[in-house]
């Protein structure tokens, strides 16, 4: 390869608006990177969280026991176990403070692991659709890079009596980077979107299924 067609002399040689739109590239390809690591530490956390907290759970021990061990252990519970502590602990003041209606007791610890696991839910979400935005608008904004670049080229032709393939290689090599650039950045996005927003969806269903087993269990309590 020629060194006047290097990767890093074409950037280098590249017209500004190409350079820019280089440079958003790669700053959108290394923060979907860093999002895409941290939704994977943060998502295997959660799905271990919930494995460990489900296993205590239906172990047959004594439900304000586990319930005290959660207070102990953590004020920042995350997951399952915070649903468990919000709808237990709103079960327990209704029922200190002398509700005679069982379902109303249940309704209410309902609705508060219902704002607990919407709050888990939106703390799984985050950076999800920033990784949406960059994997749809990536390649786009490497066309812009590459249509620019080839229109730079084509009219550099004007002001020669004799047009080469010499001439418009380098402007046509330093748009496709720009194209090639976008589709690293965008590729990688998508592919944790899809991933990640599965994994959550996923979450969420064991979650959903843990409200209504739990509710089930305090319905029976309430009416005991």
């Amino acid at each position: 390869m020629s060194t006047d067609l290097t990767i890093t002399h074409l950037i280098l040689n590249a017209s500004p608006v190409v350079q820019l739109v280089i440079a958003l590239l790669v700053f959108a390809s290394v923060s979907s990177w860093s999002m895409i690591f941290d939704r994977m530490r943060v998502l295997k956390s959660a799905v271990r969280a919930a494995d460990e907290f489900e296993g205590r759970f239906w172990s047959g021990g004594d439900l304000a026991e586990l319930y005290r061990q959660i207070e102990r252990e953590t004020d920042e519970e995350s997951g399952m176990a915070s649903i468990f502590r919000a709808g237990f602990r709103e079960f327990a003041r209704l029922r200190t403070k002398g509700h005679k209606d069982p379902m109303a007791m249940v309704h209410g610890a309902q609705r508060s692991m219902r704002v607990s696991l919407n709050r888990e839910v939106d703390r799984l979400e985050h950076h999800l659709s920033t990784l949406a935005t960059i994997g749809s608008t990536s390649p786009y904004v490497g066309l812009f890079g590459t249509v620019w670049g080839i229109m730079n080229s084509f009219t550099a032709l004007g002001n020669v009596k004799q047009a080469t393939l010499a001439l418009v290689a380098p402007g046509i090599a330093e748009a496709l980077i720009a194209t090639a650039i976008g589709l690293f950045a965008a590729i990688p996005a998508v592919v944790a979107y899809n991933r990640y927003s599965n994994d959550v969806e996923r979450l969420n269903n064991r979650y959903d299924d843990f409200v209504e087993e739990f509710a089930t269990i305090l319905q029976r309590q309430a009416v005991a």
